[in-house]
């Protein structure tokens, strides 16, 4: 556990989810000079009943905050990652003067739409919120793909909640509530020092090229070209690793800054690609795009995706300087799968932002701002950073 003045964190690890939830609070509670303003905790465990026991234990211990989490397939916490494996992280953070209003989200579902109910009025000081949700039961691509429409540029971050036991088993918590379906979170407010870092891992492979004709999701011409010969020339050129990283798994990159003079590692929003229609010489990709758009393939590995986060988070250091505490949602594809171990993401944020606490989840998708929009990505670390030292005329910065 490690001790700070106003964030810190407590992990604990074992069969006893309850035990794990008191052994968690107590150490994170231990590492604050004042009580906490808001509290966040991820539960891991095999029986959603006990799951729920858990959650209400630390919300029992630290009801006197603003208290949001979720249950998950794997925790961080105390700079590591424990998959799969009964335990209980817990992050606690004192914010003197921050505005804190949780909320739960809910979907009544109208002839033709579904309408999300529950989200807070919004104030001219908001300055980012955090998003845990249902992913069997919200829809939470749609919601946050158009959060624009109703929040503005107010940044969420956070990810899709999960359970050992998949569908059914979630379990979300909020100021002493369990929700089954839906999702929560909390509003962050008044003179707080937030930014963002989402790491999306991947580098391009070939030109950028402009979308020419498209579809729906089929990307039916490429610069001019039908999309499928443009991809089998880039193929074609690439070495036989970067092959295989193509067989394994391609991405493709949609720029987000159509006026930039170019655009490299970092300037897309990450899309998978779905697949091909041969007879239309066609692909298929997890996203729909105009006609004009700049966009570019990409592939993804671990050393792609260990430098991709490594950079943003030294450049993040550069531009804003000390940090003390950070929550992290790293993809559930990422950790060991990825990686080899399920330290690797909390590891690189101590490495480059300094001994500050960190907490999270693995998640089976993340929320984060790219290129000022919110967007539910995939394979992404994302990562919410606080600052112990706000400034007077930066209050928030993404």
């Amino acid at each position: 556990m490690l001790l700070t003045s106003r964030f810190a964190d407590g992990l604990a690890v074992g069969s006893d989810l309850v035990t794990n939830a008191e052994t968690a609070v107590r150490q994170a509670l231990s590492g604050l000079s004042a009580p906490p303003d808001l509290v966040c905790f991820f539960i891991c465990g095999e029986d959603p009943d006990d799951v729920s026991r858990a959650g209400l234990r630390v919300m029992s211990m630290a009801s006197d905050a603003s208290v949001i989490g979720c249950s998950a397939t794997g925790v961080i916490g105390d700079g590591q990652g424990i998959e799969v494996t009964p335990s209980v992280s817990v992050w606690a953070a004192t914010l003197e003067g921050a505005r804190l209003t949780t909320f739960a989200l809910d979907t009544l579902r109208t002839d033709d739409r579904f309408v999300v109910v529950g989200l807070p009025e919004r104030h001219p000081d908001d300055h980012a919120a955090i998003l845990f949700a249902d992913p069997y039961s919200f829809p939470t691509d749609g919601f946050v793909e158009r959060s624009q429409e109703v929040l503005g540029d107010l940044p969420l971050i956070g990810g899709l909640a999960n359970a050992i036991q998949g569908r059914g088993a979630v379990r979300l918590f909020a100021d002493g509530e369990i929700y089954t379906e839906g999702a929560v979170g909390v509003l962050l407010s008044g003179p707080v020092n937030l930014s963002t870092v989402v790491s999306q891992g991947c580098r391009p492979i070939g030109p950028t090229m402009a979308v020419t004709a498209v579809e729906d999701n089929l990307l039916l011409e490429l610069a001019g070209q039908p999309a499928l010969a443009r991809l089998e020339e880039i193929v074609s050129a690439l070495d036989e690793d970067d092959r295989d990283l193509v067989a394994s798994g391609l991405q493709i990159g949609i720029a987000m800054d159509e006026y930039a003079e170019r655009h490299e590692r970092g300037d897309f929003l990450i899309r998978g690609v779905l697949g091909i229609d041969p007879e239309r010489e066609a692909v298929a990709i997890g996203d729909v795009v105009e006609i004009g758009r700049t966009v570019r393939f990409q592939v993804r590995d671990a050393a792609t995706a260990d430098e991709d986060l490594y950079e943003l988070l030294d450049a993040h250091r550069e531009e804003f300087g000390r940090v003390d505490g950070a929550l992290l949602f790293s993809c559930n594809g990422r950790g060991s799968a990825m990686f080899g171990t399920a330290d690797h993401d909390a590891v690189a944020l101590r490495d480059t932002l300094g001994p500050i606490s960190v907490a999270g989840f693995f998640a089976a998708g993340e929320v984060g701002p790219v290129g000022g929009h919110n967007h539910v990505h995939g394979f992404t670390a994302s990562v919410l950073v606080f600052s112990s030292h706000p400034s007077a005329d930066r209050p928030y910065d993404h």
